[in-house]
């Protein structure tokens, strides 16, 4: 099996020195700030360019005054060298182009539901967010044009209907965690339970609705 079909470890990715990215479910995320607008433009023009040449599109992202990009395989559904040098060639490029990697400013929020009857579940909410029930990948609903995920189910027994059952997974950059759970802390927030983290800690706000959030760390190979 090619390098560019096999799925690349957790482990493997982590050690891969890649400091301006942000691994999230799989993914690899990047925030790139430019000086202005027309930089930005150059950026993003040249990480077509490479992308072309590596016949690999990443999603790229136009903002003023930061290019955000979001790696994967699509043919594969998950992340492979391909992904690693790409990511790599779009750090040079930034740095050729005067933006500042942000990896602490990405941010990727993902709505999580307790569900007992996952399929019957999942295609209900394939359904209300597709069109089609049939996008629906294990525990995920997926978007079948992108492959990004749109709502994972949270397996659980049957039980009566509680006050909320979707809570909010918001993933950071591993060295982001730490001071955002402070911030949330210092607002008033909660702490549920640290008893996962890093991979996750979950928080409440003074109302008690849940929130996790979530790192790349201690998760899956």
């Amino acid at each position: 099996m090619s390098d560019s079909s096999t799925p690349v470890p957790t482990a493997e990715l982590l050690a891969e020195g890649l400091h301006d990215w942000v691994l999230a479910e799989r993914w690899l995320h990047a925030r790139f700030a430019t000086p202005d607008y027309v930089s930005g433009l150059a950026l993003v023009v040249a990480i077509g360019d490479a992308a072309e040449s590596a016949e690999h599109h990443p999603d790229v992202t136009l903002r003023h005054g930061h290019v955000e990009v979001h790696l994967r395989s699509h043919d594969v559904g998950d992340l492979t060298r391909r992904d690693l040098r790409l990511a790599h060639r779009i750090t040079e490029l930034a740095a050729e182009h005067g933006a500042e990697a942000r990896p602490a400013s990405v941010r990727l929020q993902s709505l999580a539901l307790d569900a007992s009857d996952l399929a019957a579940v999942g295609r209900f909410w394939s359904a209300a967010y597709t069109g089609s029930p049939d996008h629906v990948d294990g525990n995920d609903v997926i978007d079948p044009d992108t492959h990004e995920l749109l709502l994972w189910l949270q397996p659980t027994g049957p039980h009566a209907e509680p006050r909320q059952r979707f809570h909010v997974d918001l993933w950071v950059a591993p060295e982001a965690a730490p001071d955002r759970i402070a911030a949330i802390l210092d607002a008033g927030g909660t702490l549920v339970s640290d008893a996962e983290a890093p991979s996750f800690t979950v928080l409440a706000d003074p109302e008690g609705n849940k929130l996790c959030i979530c790192t790349c760390l201690d998760r899956r190979p």
